[in-house]
């Protein structure tokens, strides 16, 4: 009773409650500019937040990244240009609901998916925190290594009609991935003498490139307002309302993936949001459809995921210290700096700030659902200006986000090269996704790979040896002949 009521005491703060709100906001504009990242959103909180007391500074980074999170679906949903790189796996489903007048449909499904996967996975993230961290903390480089293949799979599932266009998308992303310093070596590879080319691509301007400006390049003699027709936008709350029980098993599969993956260390809410896509395009009979309904379920699953995977970095992190990914590196940095000290200790000697970090993930949440609301009604006015007042701004922003991000010219190039390869592969039926997939996953994939192989001296069934490990690669295995048999199966038959 003594720690409820001083967790109570803590959340009913004044400023407490300014901070967040004020997070809220900053998080909702920042995730809503293409290229901006949550990332990068907690990254420029932190002058201000290192003034701040634990708990708010820690509130702080909770909701602008939860809030970001979601935000990114908005361009993605409206102009086909995903915010963050967690909107990209469904931006294509939810632009082409825009494109039908379903708005509130693409971005209601969205926002109300966010929020209920966030609170699951800070439900999960309350009551199972200890055990799911010592899970994750058994993982060797030889499980990541299955699970970034596994993940890679994926492809498959997100490459379109041709499985061959597909394969060639992801090879070139993980052709991508491989440009930079070896990660094992450290010897430059396709880097051409070049010191802009040492720290590798980076994912965002590539990101930028082959969605963003590939759309405005695709769209130059179109009338945007003629394209997408929007139509009325109707009632939020009802249309989602409509659409959460029919895709209920949707949102819990996403949830659960999304916590689990967040709760691996390094993994992160994009690779979180690609399985959950993938997932549900073969688990669920909408979801394998190309109808409305199939692309709600897709874009509510992997939505889902997105939030969820937040709540699910926090379990290393609170539990033992170890970041679940790269913000919550940074929220284990604040409270060192704040002389909370991040571990199991921290459950036993300051139990009410840890519960009161947790429960500030269900005050961020259910906050998202009138701010978002909110933030959907404002970013809809976009669609009511002149194409041509429209793009230049788009385009200024996808330049201002990739400086921002790389701090150099040389990433604006990367967007305007990687533009008009991403038009080239769309007038070419060439998927994009896959490229993103293989360009994520490629670094996670090649570090442990030569890892496993260095720690046991190029003997390969050391992937096979762990149990968990094991069990994945041939679950992984099992995939790959499956795809190759229906394959094979439906030449077959057609022929």
């Amino acid at each position: 009773m003594v720690i409820a009521a001083s967790i109570l005491e803590q959340l009913a703060d004044p400023y407490l409650l300014a901070v967040i709100f004020g997070s809220a906001f900053y998080g909702l504009v920042i995730g809503g500019i293409p290229g901006l990242t949550a990332l990068m959103a907690t990254a420029l909180l932190v002058p201000f937040i290192i003034f701040m007391p634990p708990l708010p500074a820690v509130a702080s980074i909770i909701t602008a990244s939860a809030m970001a999170i979601f935000a990114g679906d908005i361009p993605g949903a409206l102009m086909r240009m995903p915010g963050t790189p967690a909107s990209a796996a469904y931006t294509n489903d939810a632009f082409g609901l825009t494109q039908k007048g379903r708005v509130a449909v693409a971005l209601g499904a969205g926002l109300f998916a966010s929020a209920t996967g966030g609170m699951i996975s800070a439900a999960i993230l309350t009551a199972a925190a200890p055990w799911l961290a010592r899970v994750a903390l058994s993982f060797s480089s030889v499980e990541y290594f299955w699970l970034g293949v596994l993940g890679l799979s994926c492809a498959t599932f997100v490459a379109g009609a041709s499985l061959l266009k597909g394969l060639a998308s992801l090879l070139f992303g993980l052709f991508l991935a491989t440009v930079g310093l070896d990660p094992v070596s450290g010897m430059p590879r396709f880097t051409f003498g070049s010191t802009n080319l040492m720290g590798g691509l980076g994912l965002i301007p590539i990101l930028i490139g082959l969605f963003a400006l590939s759309e405005l390049l695709r769209n130059a003699n179109v009338s945007f307002r003629a394209e997408v027709k929007t139509g009325p936008a109707g009632s939020i709350f009802r249309t989602a309302g409509r659409l959460m029980w029919p895709h209920k098993y949707g949102l819990a599969r996403g949830s659960l993936i999304g916590t689990m993956v967040g709760s691996l260390p390094g993994a992160g809410s994009d690779i979180a949001a690609w399985i959950s896509y993938a997932v549900a395009r073969k688990a669920s009979r909408a979801g394998r459809t190309d109808s409305d309904d199939g692309a709600v379920e897709r874009i509510m699953s992997a939505s889902a995921a997105n939030n969820a995977s937040l709540g699910g970095a926090y379990i290393p992190a609170t539990v033992f210290g170890i970041p679940g990914d790269a913000i919550t590196a940074i929220v284990i940095s604040v409270m060192f700096i704040k002389g909370v000290n991040p571990g199991p200790t921290l459950f036993l000697n300051r139990p009410e700030v840890i519960y009161s970090i947790f429960a500030i993930f269900f005050i961020a949440n259910l906050l998202m659902i009138p701010l978002g609301i909110a933030c959907i009604h404002g970013f809809r006015l976009i669609l009511r200006l002149p194409h041509a007042v429209v793009s230049p701004v788009i385009l200024l922003f996808c330049m201002l986000g990739a400086f921002s991000v790389e701090n150099t010219l040389f990433a604006v190039g990367l967007v305007a090269v990687f533009g008009l390869l991403g038009y080239l592969m769309e007038a070419n039926e060439i998927p994009l996704a896959p490229a993103i997939l293989g360009l994520i996953l490629g670094p996670l994939l090649e570090q442990t790979f030569m890892t496993t192989m260095l720690k046991s001296q190029g003997d390969l069934s050391a992937f096979f040896t762990r149990p968990i490990g094991g069990t994945i690669g041939v679950i992984t295995l099992a995939v790959w002949a499956l795809v190759i048999a229906l394959k094979a199966f439906r030449g077959g038959a057609e022929a």
